[in-house]
């Protein structure tokens, strides 16, 4: 009973762990915005090697040569903007490097101020995010060059599925005309980045271009959960499969990943949206990540272009995916793109639970009664254990006056103790243990729906009935997280009490405790919390009924 009690009182420790570290995410002060370094003048580039970093305008590395990369010098003027609105992006796009340098997710709300769109690329008003793209090479068009832009804004029509953008570079000094063409679709949350090159020298050229996205390493906004999910780059290929990569380890330069292939893509990822180069199957790549600033990162991918005899014209590009991490999109997107949910360890357990809500989902119409219908169904299946183990404290409850009394007769002796104790579970057919292996059994299950809870953006903005707007937030009137604690301290009342008076006290305060870290946990999982808890409630109990009238159960 002694270590019945003691597992409990571990799972329980586990959980109060994970929501004490919720309470203090959503009371620390949020830190101010960072001031993020500028970019400056082009390094000598290489397609040969995977870049590295320079901090100097015009260094070069005779062993691997960078690509541009970040200086702390500040930029002589502002460049100036294209705009570009479709039915899901409001987008901002720089005259310099015609890069992507603001991305506002119009079907998205902000996590903390719900009027506002989401904003994932940003060049340093909260933080800093944006995708770049360039030549390799000495005196190519890189992502410090000033493309003239065609217009200063651009608008998806009404009946119109694309719109292009292009966007021209100064002729190079080798006679290179290049040009940046961004595509947008109506309803896709994939943009094409390709350059074209038209050779108007006199010799052959062989080149090649990358594509990178570089942040600086700034969690995402409002992420009031029990466990940080992951931020940061990630690679993916057929033969090394899912790689994250954390900031910590490309600033330490132990970034371990894959390299070279002909598949794959690599990534940005963090809580709810991702933001992926997707370049064309079957054309090697080489992917690489590094420090390109201070608290800047960036992670991209090379291309070849190939060789481009004179009068003709090269072109190549990717894909970029830039939107939220909704499964079902993703895997048809890309290969492995949808491994980007982060299901934390237990993903082999999370997946199904996910693919079984979803298709609750889809019966029902609302993720919130989803959500209940997802925690009988598991009621269900786990019936035959939860019911042994309340079968168990059932029994342990009525035997409780009876091993009270035997502690106050042989409680200096602890040997004598332990027998006697044995002797009365085998007299009233209890096993000690019958309430352990089910809890045991049922925690991956239980971690891993809060991990599917916590991490799929399906359930951001979620609503479920009445003041319930936003499944992935806190209830804003903290009635779930009352009705949950009020369950528990019903559902303790069931068990039986202690015999240890300190076990008993922290029972007793247990639901006090969970009811104050709840109120700050995102209401998806205090509704499933509190429903388990009313299953439970009733089949406990129901068996205690049964044992005490004399029925078998």
């Amino acid at each position: 009973m002694d270590n019945q009690r003691l597992i409990l009182l571990l799972v329980f420790s586990f959980s109060l762990v994970m929501l004490w570290e919720a309470w203090q995410k959503q009371e620390l002060p949020r830190t101010a915005p960072l001031a993020v370094a500028t970019q400056g003048a082009a390094a000598t580039p290489s397609a040969a090697a995977i870049p590295v970093p320079t901090t100097e305008p015009g260094a070069t590395n005779p062993a691997a040569a960078p690509l541009p990369a970040a200086v702390t010098a500040p930029a002589a003027a502002t460049p100036a903007m294209l705009v570009v609105n479709t039915d899901l992006f409001v987008a901002r796009i720089s005259a310099q490097g015609g890069d992507l340098v603001h991305l506002e997710l119009t079907q998205q709300r902000a996590t903390e101020d719900k009027t506002r769109n989401f904003v994932l690329f940003d060049n340093g008003t909260q933080h800093f995010y944006e995708a770049q793209s360039g030549l390799t090479g000495e005196g190519q068009v890189n992502h410090k060059s000033i493309y003239q832009l065609p217009a200063s804004e651009y608008r998806l029509k009404d009946g119109q599925d694309t719109l292009e953008v292009r966007l021209a570079a100064p002729v190079s000094a080798n006679g290179l005309r290049v040009e940046k063409i961004y595509t947008f679709h109506r309803g896709s949350y994939e943009i094409g980045i390709s350059h074209q090159i038209v050779n108007q020298g006199a010799l052959p050229v062989s080149l090649h271009a990358y594509f990178q996205i570089a942040r600086d390493s700034k969690p995402p906004e409002g992420n009031p959960h029990m466990v940080s999910t992951f931020t940061g780059p990630a690679v993916y290929t057929e033969q090394e499969k899912y790689q994250k990569i954390s900031f910590e380890d490309i600033a330490k330069g132990k970034d371990k990943h894959a390299t070279k292939a002909d598949n794959g893509w690599i990534a940005m990822v963090q809580h709810y949206f991702v933001a992926a180069l997707l370049p064309p199957d079957k054309v090697e790549r080489e992917f690489f990540t590094r420090k390109i600033g201070d608290d800047l990162y960036s992670a991209g991918v090379i291309l070849p272009v190939g060789t481009i005899a004179p009068g003709a014209t090269g072109k190549i590009g990717v894909q970029l995916y830039a939107g939220p991490q909704e499964q079902d999109k993703l895997a048809k997107i890309a290969p492995g793109l949808n491994l980007v949910v982060d299901y934390g360890w237990l993903t082999v357990v999370a997946a199904p639970l996910f693919w079984v809500l979803e298709l609750l989902h889809k019966l029902v119409g609302n993720w919130g009664w989803s959500i209940i219908l997802l925690t009988v169904l598991l009621k269900l299946i786990f019936f035959p254990l939860s019911a042994a183990s309340f079968k168990s404290m059932a029994k342990m409850k009525l035997v409780t006056p009876k091993m009270t009394k035997l502690k106050e007769t042989y409680g200096d002796d602890k040997t004598r103790l332990q027998q006697e104790m044995m002797e009365l579970y085998k007299r009233e057919k209890i096993n000690p243990f019958g309430s352990c292996l089910p809890m045991l059994v049922q925690i991956p299950v239980f971690i891993s729906l809060y991990w599917v809870l916590l991490g799929t953006a399906e359930m951001r903005y979620a609503p479920w009935l009445g003041w319930i707007q936003d499944l992935s937030a806190k209830d804003p009137y903290y009635i779930l997280p009352l009705l949950m604690g009020a369950t528990m301290l019903m559902q303790t009342r069931l068990n039986p009490t202690p015999p240890d008076p300190i076990q008993a006290k922290v029972m007793t305060f247990m639901p006090i405790v969970f009811t104050g870290m709840f109120l700050f946990s995102p209401a998806g999982l205090v509704l499933y919390w509190t429903v388990n808890n009313l299953l439970s409630i009733a089949q406990q109990w129901q068996i205690n009924r049964m044992i005490e009238g004399g029925k078998k159960t």
